[in-house]
């Protein structure tokens, strides 16, 4: 067995504190090495042992999380997952962290529904292996999880009289996790302002992709939002989907738009990239140009095969360029993918092939 990860939380509230601690207690691969009030207690902690991976609030007294991220990354850079309070105020400092180098999100746990506490453990200890692995340049052995939903648990594969279709124009449909929200500022920035309709699914938690979208918005030269219900794909929009919400591709006609859905996790994971996929494989088929970027797991693997499977033409990102070639890599693996790409190579591809 590999040895378990070590973790270092940081939290100025002690029941956040505590809820972590046994979240991660119960997972064999996570092995709790600390607790912190704040940042310089955390410093003393880490003199006598260094944590594989911090957990790590925002706001704190005595010195808040963003200044100790940066001390972390130019003294001995350690990867950080940022807890977060779902406010508007924490999303801005949350990818302010992100792009400071942090590697995931995670929202503060809450002691609702069994269902709610038991999902949310789910997302924060994927989310610590996530950072684990993003800090190996190569991964050696592939960590243990938990049971996964396919894309079944919310709606049929697709069929092979979905390969061509009478719509008109292409749209795009892309997957990302770990590193995936600068993926997809880098992506989006190479595309023009009239680009083709795209749909993307970032592994991100409630509440912080309308704060993503917004950003992208003010930085790209498309318009960028998070998705509603029923919204249309057109050409010059970037729709993102909702955290903790399903983001279904449909047609009505010649027209494309999405549809959003509550539902179980699927691949551990809602929004998951699997269920955009298989939905784009089932109503566009091959109008559909796909890409799988960064990201710990295999979420979207098997929709991409299923787009492959139906004329789609699917694009993933390579290894030299990814912050965790999981993702990507698994879709390569079932045969899904027709052209790997460096980051930086993919908008032209996509521009190209939606002419």
């Amino acid at each position: 067995m590999p040895p378990r990860i070590k973790v270092l939380i940081v939290d100025d509230s002690a029941l956040v504190r505590q809820t972590l601690a046994d979240i991660f207690a119960a997972d064999p691969e996570l092995e709790v090495v600390g607790t912190a009030s704040d940042p310089f207690v955390a410093a003393k902690r880490m003199e006598s042992v260094v944590p594989d991976v911090i957990t790590l609030d925002v706001e704190m007294p005595r010195m808040d999380g963003i200044t100790f991220l940066k001390k972390i990354m130019t003294q001995h850079p350690i990867p950080v997952v940022i807890c977060s309070a779902v406010t508007e105020k924490g999303a801005e400092a949350t990818f302010k962290a992100l792009e400071y180098g942090a590697v995931e999100i995670i929202t503060k746990p809450r002691l609702s529904t069994k269902q709610f506490l038991e999902e949310s453990a789910i997302r924060i200890c994927d989310a610590v292996k996530a950072a684990a692995r993003a800090r190996m340049k190569r991964v050696t052995e592939k960590l243990k999880v938990s049971p996964k939903l396919s894309a079944d648990a919310m709606l049929p594969p697709p069929s092979s009289a979905t390969r061509t279709v009478g719509a008109t124009g292409k749209v795009v449909v892309v997957g990302a996790s770990t590193g995936g929200t600068e993926a997809l500022a880098a992506l989006l920035m190479g595309m023009p302002a009239n680009c083709p309709p795209i749909a993307i699914v970032q592994h991100m938690p409630e509440h912080f992709t309308n704060a993503f979208a917004s950003r992208l918005n003010l930085s790209c030269a498309m318009y960028v939002k998070e998705a509603e219900d029923n919204d249309r794909m057109e050409p010059g929009k970037v729709l993102i989907a909702p955290g903790n919400m399903h983001m279904l591709l449909k047609r009505n006609g010649s027209n494309y738009f999405v549809e959003l859905k509550d539902g179980p996790l699927v691949r551990r994971h809602r929004p998951s990239v699997d269920v955009l996929f298989r939905s784009a494989a089932r109503y566009a088929g091959g109008n559909v140009v796909g890409a799988i970027l960064t990201g710990m797991g295999d979420d979207g693997a098997a929709g991409m095969k299923e787009m492959f499977d139906v004329g789609a033409h699917t694009i993933a990102q390579d290894e030299a360029t990814c912050v965790v070639f999981g993702m990507p890599q698994e879709a390569i693996k079932l045969g899904g993918v027709r052209k790997v790409l460096p980051l930086q190579g993919i908008a032209a591809e996509i521009l190209r092939m939606c002419g």
